[in-house]
């Protein structure tokens, strides 16, 4: 069964079973069908035939879900876009999305849908959508933006089938997929974010009930402690960051989240130090690290830390490819590298994306075709690096070209120096991440252009604020350091090397 299929299964064979939680608000399996079923005959009859994406802004309100499904029933792919996002970076995402629908949840734009008005629809139409115009096979199913190097952001298509071979293999991560059901999942990221999919989905394809927990909530430890407490989680996804945000609190262990019985982590570099601190809160506990760039559908390898493993292994392995997914590591020159030797990492197999939405040169140059083992298979150029030991366990080892990620989100370098160059006194910027333990801790920019200020601390919180008209909160470097030139190196090109030097 595909993801709708078994969606509709539960409302039929637990409707009364929670779904999805978010402070007093909630949706059991049968409102979750029948409020998605209704809205989707809205936006057929609204759309006709218009198969353009429906975007859905807001940020983890259980209606978002419901537009979600929504979309995907009448036969359209749906675009999440979060609060947290620049205005300036939603209108470059709804431009080049051309988006049949807009439900807008925060009532910020004209000509949207609004909550309001959402709910509404949900009240007064009682008509349900045909199942046979919902999104199957080929047909892309999710796109989210992810930063690109041009400074303007590009969308990750996911087919039905990318997300239903991930779904495969996610939902007996850590535990097997009959021990999840019924019981709840913590869902940490904005859905603008891919780790959100595994959350998500992998919960409704388990049975399970999803609790949201927002930004305002995540930001406040008076609030956060008692929401971890009050979720009943016993799945846990998140990035490694957010774990490691909340081992600030002592109180963060077995004691206040007793039921707990899985860590998921994706998104960025899980170190030792933090596996080893959760195993001493959390024994009991499953600790899984995962690895997989947006466009192979969140994650595509596995495996399990033990303490043996934390022994043997600094930093710790990303793990073994899932089924279906072939791995790769390929020199400079784009021969096979041998076990234990470093190159690019490259995916090939059944999670791998149709390629960036309406991008077909971008498309060209990250995606092609494998013919490993004589069939051709869909296969994407990360720009990671890493190795594959004997065994065939992946090691991830960061970045080759100018891209990292920072609490879990990818960031292209290039596309916050283009940025920062729209502020009329700059005229050259050079970001850099200042690194600890393998991991980005925050980013450093160092600019030339206008006047020599008097106080660093105060120009580099001027320049902060102007630029959240252009980016989100987690790409504007902590940092803003105003230089009279830049060092180059002896090809004439910036000294990236010394001013990560230069970084504190």
């Amino acid at each position: 069964m595909n993801i709708l299929e078994k969606l509709y299964f539960y409302a039929q064979n637990q409707g009364q079973n929670l779904a999805i939680r978010s402070g007093d608000s909630c949706l059991t399996y049968q409102e979750l069908d029948l409020y998605s079923g209704r809205l989707a005959n809205f936006i057929q009859r609204s759309c006709g035939t218009d198969k353009s994406p429906v975007v859905v802004y807001g940020h983890k309100q259980i209606e978002m879900i419901l537009c979600f499904l929504a979309a995907v029933k009448s036969g359209r792919p749906y675009c999440p876009l979060d609060i947290s996002m620049p205005d300036s970076r939603i209108s470059d995402i709804i431009d080049a999305a051309s988006p049949s629908m807009i439900f807008d949840l925060e009532q910020k734009r004209d000509g949207a849908i609004s909550l309001k008005q959402l709910r509404d629809i949900l009240e007064n139409n009682e008509e349900m959508v045909d199942p046979a115009c919902q999104v199957k096979g080929d047909e892309t199913f999710y796109i989210i933006f992810t930063s690109g190097s041009t400074g303007t952001p590009k969308g990750v298509q996911i087919t039905a089938n990318n997300l239903n071979h991930y779904l495969e293999w996610s939902v007996d991560l850590g535990t097997r997929r009959a021990d999840k059901q019924g019981k709840s999942f913590l869902n940490q990221a904005p859905f603008s974010f891919d780790l959100s999919v595994m959350d998500l989905y992998t919960c409704l394809a388990s049975g399970g009930a999803l609790y949201l927990l927002d930004k305002e909530t995540q930001m406040d430890f008076k609030k956060l402690i008692p929401a971890l407490a009050q979720s009943g989680a016993a799945v846990w996804v998140s990035t490694p960051s957010f774990a490691d945000m909340c081992m600030a609190d002592k109180k963060f262990s077995a004691d206040l989240m007793p039921d707990l019985e899985t860590f998921l982590f994706c998104g960025e570099t899980l170190t030792n130090d933090t596996a080893l601190k959760l195993m001493e809160r959390f024994p009991k506990a499953v600790i899984m690290n995962t690895y997989g760039p947006t466009e192979s559908t969140v994650a595509v390898t596995e495996i399990q830390v033990t303490r043996q493993l934390a022994a043997k292994n600094r930093p710790l392995p990303v793990g073994k490819a899932k089924p279906g997914t072939l791995l790769e590591i390929h020199r400079e020159d784009g021969s096979l590298a041998q076990a234990g030797e470093s190159g690019e990492i490259i995916i090939a197999g059944d999670t791998v994306s149709a390629g960036y939405f309406g991008r077909p040169d971008l498309t060209g140059k990250a995606f092609f075709t494998s013919m490993k083992g004589g069939q051709p298979h869909r296969a994407y150029r990360t720009g990671d690096k890493g190795y594959l030991d004997e065994a065939g366990t992946l090691h991830y080892e960061g970045r080759i070209d100018l891209q990292v990620k920072l609490n879990g989100y990818r960031i292209e370098i290039e596309d916050i120096e283009k940025n920062m160059i729209r502020l009329e006194e700059i005229v050259h910027a050079v970001v850099v991440p200042n690194m600890k333990d393998g991991k980005v801790k925050s980013l450093t920019a160092f600019v030339t252009g206008g006047d020599r200020p008097d106080s660093g601390f105060r120009y580099s919180k001027a320049v902060k604020d102007r630029l959240k008209a252009f980016l989100p909160a987690y790409m504007i470097p902590k940092k803003i350091v105003h230089m009279e030139s830049l060092p180059m190196n002896h090809n004439g090109k910036v000294d990236r090397k010394k001013l990560g030097g230069m970084v504190r």
